[in-house]
């Protein structure tokens, strides 16, 4: 999140001095970055209602409240969803992480909330991936902030941690060799397993080895540093880029420049992809150039035709948009976001129909947020949540839930869910080839099937925030009481849309109902066709 502007006030964040700005070494000749206030809690005033309307763009859907929200000091963000359904959150720049577990009937608007164990650092604006062995990574941070005093420094530190939800334990992950910096660079689970980490303020890449927790060097050839940028994994395994063109020296700035790249991650280099048509990146080339760009952009969704939706930042006016064209290896140019409005930083996530949802603004940190759908064709208005009218883009942190509803945080304390209208086509839903069919609280197993990834990394942001959900989940519903359980799962493929046959491990809970079931695995809100399996009860193992 590259920051050179004040910002506004909002809230208690008003009363705190946030402006003092410490700049790294490898920053020194770049401008400060100044965290934004975030809100806390329902702005006074705005009673619960979906603001703005709907385009003409199809159905839309419906926001809902949490029936049990939290009160944190700083309001929540990053969403984590892990591989046993449950969902994770930050207090946002604060060590305090809490669950949200669904209801028996799977209901996670009536979810209740668990703290788990504290991480041992407090970052604002970090790398988080969930890793095959269902375990959660996070890594840098653009500041650190303090409880006492209440303050976020600008550190873009080198920290990083994993998490362990099996024994509710942290552990702290040293940095790549040589590396100062973090900060709030992008990452992403590759096809393999890999977990891969950019250096936010450097063109360097690295893959973390997660069983030694050690890191080997990958990258060679990008273009310029990586710096507020965001990858997409493609179904052919590589990852899309766009290049944001960050004046980190000795890179200098080039104010229109319109470059993609691809990184390879069998031969671990990057490419480029060519030209996006049109400029996503903020260079403010209109407007001042370089003294007044954010050098933002926006978020990048993989849609299940195999087009990626790119969304993009303009100081000096509205946003354009741009698509790629995995397949033929192509850009065109989408349509410009209507009244003004861009993404200089913001959520974008895939609705199970197909369509993008994508919370917009005007220019950079601008008010109130709207809500957009890409249908493929055009951008269609949708309804807004009640924080809506004083929320920016960058506030946002989107992550889609196993029901298909797509959960929003913005830095308060109020959480909304989405519900969308439509339904998956049928070749997009999981495939379940082999799963047992007779079942054992307590017990792992071993099922087999086509797409247990999804179509889709689900939500994205860019930099900043990564709440990717390509991996399988194992839901079991019992068909007399229509209770829920989600079975973990581990040692899973994350290739997005790929129609090879893959396998998970599953563990069936111990405290799942005996009787006869309905098994679907999900992955990004997008369920299989139930499986009939058969629940023994605990008498029956003996």
């Amino acid at each position: 999140m590259y920051r050179n502007t004040t910002g506004f006030a909002r809230g208690w964040w008003s009363a705190l001095a946030l402006a003092a700005v410490l700049l790294v070494p490898a920053l020194a000749q770049a401008r400060s970055l100044r965290p934004l206030p975030h809100p806390v809690g329902h702005p006074q005033g705005v009673a619960h209602r979906q603001s703005g309307s709907s385009g003409a763009g199809g159905a839309v859907g419906t926001w809902t409240p949490l029936a049990h929200q939290l009160n944190l000091f700083d309001g929540i963000a990053n969403p984590v969803l892990l591989p046993d359904g449950t969902v994770l959150v930050q207090d946002a720049g604060f060590n305090d992480w809490y669950r949200l577990t669904p209801n028996r009937h799977g209901s996670y608007v009536k979810g209740t909330w668990t703290q788990i164990a504290n991480a041992p650092y407090n970052p604002l604006y970090h790398s988080t991936e969930v890793l095959p062995d269902g375990r959660m990574v996070i890594e840098g941070g653009e500041y650190l902030c303090t409880f006492s005093p209440a303050a976020c420094n600008p550190v873009w530190t080198n920290l990083g941690a994993i998490y362990n939800p099996m024994t509710n334990t942290w552990k702290s992950i040293a940095p790549p060799s040589g590396w100062t910096t973090i900060g709030d660079a992008q990452s992403v689970v590759l096809p393999d397993g890999t977990y891969m980490q950019a250096n936010c303020c450097t063109d360097q890449q690295a893959l973390l080895n997660p069983r030694t927790l050690t890191w080997t060097s990958t990258g060679t050839g990008k273009f310029d540093p990586n710096d507020e940028e965001g990858w997409t994994l493609l179904p052919n395994g590589k990852v899309l880029t766009v290049d944001a063109y960050v004046p980190i020296p000795p890179f200098t700035y080039i104010p229109n420049g319109t470059n993609s790249e691809l990184y390879n991650p069998w031969d671990g280099t990057w490419s480029s992809a060519g030209s996006t048509r049109v400029q996503l990146w903020d260079s403010a080339a209109a407007c001042g150039g370089e003294n007044v760009a954010s050098f933002e952009l926006g978020p990048g969704v993989l849609r299940p035709n195999g087009t990626v939706f790119y969304s993009g930042a303009n100081s000096c006016g509205a946003g354009n948009t741009a698509i790629y064209n995995s397949r033929r290896g192509t850009w065109r140019a989408g349509p410009v976001f209507p009244g003004g409005n861009d993404v200089a930083d913001g959520p974008a996530a895939l609705e199970p129909n197909g369509d993008v949802l994508i919370m917009a603004s005007p220019g950079f940190g601008g008010t109130p947020a709207t809500f957009f759908q890409w249908n493929g064709y055009q951008l269609s208005t949708v309804p807004g949540t009640p924080n809506a009218p004083v929320d920016s883009s960058f506030f946002g942190n989107m992550l889609v839930l196993p029901t298909g509803q797509i959960l929003l945080t913005d830095f308060s304390n109020d959480i909304e869910i989405y519900t969308p209208a439509g339904k998956p086509k049928p070749d997009w839903r999981p495939v379940v080839v082999f799963t047992p069919l007779v079942l054992a609280p307590g017990r792992s197993y071993s099922l087999a099937g086509i797409r247990l990834s999804g179509m889709s990394q689900g939500a994205a942001y860019g930099d900043d925030v990564q709440t990717n959900t390509n991996f399988p989940l194992v839901r079991i519903t019992n068909l007399r009481t229509g209770d829920v359980f989600y079975s973990r799962t581990y040692d899973f493929k994350v290739a997005v849309a790929s129609d090879r046959i893959t396998w998970t491990h599953f563990a069936v809970p111990a405290g799942q109902e005996p009787g006869l079931s309905k098994l679907q695995v999900v992955a990004s809100g997008i369920a299989s066709r139930p499986v009939l399996v058969m629940v023994k009860a605990d008498s029956d193992q003996r």
